[in-house]
């Protein structure tokens, strides 16, 4: 009978012990993450049950590859909706960046000027979008629909005749097509994804280890309390906007890179609608405050899944879109719902307090 019972309860032990694991585990990675992994999960393994190329490394590695142009504006797109804002405008901003370093690759035959010129031009427009907004005291979702046809006017205005521009620099091609530790079989790791993943680090550790981060889910948060806390919002804004900008503008380097032009369009058009989605599927809120570096790159790499698995499938393109819309909807409506339940377990919270000191 005494071992019956040190068995149970030894087992009860560790029932606890699993479930104070899978507690911990579900907080380090949060509810929402942990929602995405499982989604993640699910959708890779109908999408392996119908192709047997879906688990080959090059196919793997590719996925990796295009979740390089959208990840970088989802990184800065984060910053913008985490401080309360919104930025329409990005995919016309890597529009431009594309034509400005096709340009300068060709007519001056500088690869890292084109570079430094895509990212120039790119944090150049975004503090263009911070003026609007902070000066001119304009709404963030009408300053960046406006920048955002404003911006796709002026990529067609740099490239002559609103064309495409060739390059064909095998140099400035490596960034989009590049990989790196090719051996045997193993086709590399595509050099544009290390970029990505040095970004999102660095932008990761920023959104969480310094005073600038923390400073960025107070101005989300509530804007009055930061502004008394001495915060000053107008330089957030712009230093926020500026980094969205530059991260757009070398989103529009690698386009170049990879399709071996410039495009005023082609290849930038539709990117804010995938960043934007990215980044509330990650468990962003519209209202501000609230929203990670890891959760965004998460619903990034969930919506590149989607997009090779449709690929595999044959799935018309224009699925894809649709699909995608409605993910967005779906993000923000849980989104809502989520402060909507906060909101309300905070007045219950006041309510039992007042009638506790009543």
């Amino acid at each position: 009978m005494a071992e019956t019972g040190a068995a149970d309860e030894t087992a009860h032990t560790d029932g606890a012990s699993n479930d104070n694991l899978i507690a911990r585990f579900t907080r380090s990675v949060g509810a929402e993450n942990l929602s995405l992994m499982i989604a993640l999960a699910i959708m890779v393994a109908i999408i392996a049950s119908q192709s047997e190329f879906f688990f080959s490394p090059r196919n793997l590695l590719n996925i990796g590859q295009n979740m390089a142009v959208v990840g970088l504006i989802a990184v800065g797109m984060t910053f913008v909706i985490v401080s309360a804002g919104l930025d329409i405008s990005v995919g016309s901003i890597a529009g431009c960046a594309s034509v400005v370093c096709a340009l300068m690759v060709t007519q001056l035959g500088t690869v890292p000027g084109g570079v430094v010129a895509g990212i120039g031009i790119g944090l150049l427009l975004g503090l263009v979008n911070a003026t609007i907004i902070s000066i001119l005291r304009v709404n963030a979702v009408v300053a960046t629909l406006a920048t955002f046809s404003a911006f796709r006017g002026i990529a067609f205005l740099i490239a002559p005749g609103g064309r495409p521009i060739g390059v064909l620099d095998p140099t400035l091609a490596l960034l989009g097509s590049g990989r790196l530790f090719q051996f045997g079989d193993f086709p590399g790791i595509p050099i544009a994804f290390v970029i990505l993943l040095v970004v999102a680090v660095t932008a990761h550790i920023v959104m969480t280890s310094t005073v600038f981060g923390r400073s960025i889910y107070s101005m989300g948060g509530n804007a009055d309390a930061a502004r008394l806390a001495g915060i000053n919002l107008t330089r957030m804004r712009f230093q926020i906007y500026a980094i969205s900008g530059a991260l757009s503008g070398l989103a529009g380097v690698i386009v170049t890179a990879r399709t071996s032009s410039g495009q005023p369009a082609s290849g930038t058009q539709g990117l804010e609608l995938e960043a934007i989605t990215a980044v509330f599927l990650g468990g962003a809120l519209l209202a501000g405050g609230k929203g990670t570096i890891f959760g965004s790159m998460l619903a990034v790499l969930l919506l590149a899944t989607l997009s090779n698995g449709m690929n595999l499938l044959g799935i018309p393109t224009f699925y894809q879109l649709v699909a995608k819309g409605l993910l967005l909807v779906l993000a923000v409506a849980i989104g809502q719902w989520r402060l909507s339940r906060s909101e309300r377990a905070q007045s219950r919270i006041a309510a039992q307090a007042k009638g506790a000191s009543g």
